[in-house]
């Protein structure tokens, strides 16, 4: 059994007791559980159900288990014979959520 989610305008192909990585949910550390009813693919017994552009009734939910940040990402600009160059760092936020049943 596996589906295929969209959150953050991303899709994610999950099944149940999969670790995935998804962008930053405004979840509270008291609500662990997190829904995600933007289901658009579907397969249950050998069954493949399409959504157009979602599949009604069909939901996934997952616990969340951390919210964290990404491995620094350096952003370096230079332009040649100008003197200019700009060094920064960037981490994304992520939550990182287990699939608990389809």
């Amino acid at each position: 059994m596996f589906a295929v989610i969209k959150t953050g305008g991303k899709q994610y192909l999950v099944s149940p007791g999969d670790k995935i990585k998804i962008e930053k949910l405004n979840v509270d550390e008291k609500q662990k559980e997190v829904e995600f009813s933007e289901v658009l693919l579907l397969e249950k017994d050998k069954k493949l159900e399409i959504g157009s552009p979602f599949i009604k009734g069909a939901k996934v939910v997952g616990k969340v288990l951390k919210q964290d940040k990404a491995k620094k990402v350096i952003v370096f600009k230079y332009k040649a014979k100008k003197r200019y160059k700009v060094k920064k760092g960037h981490r994304q936020p992520y939550t990182e959520v287990e699939i608990i049943s389809i």
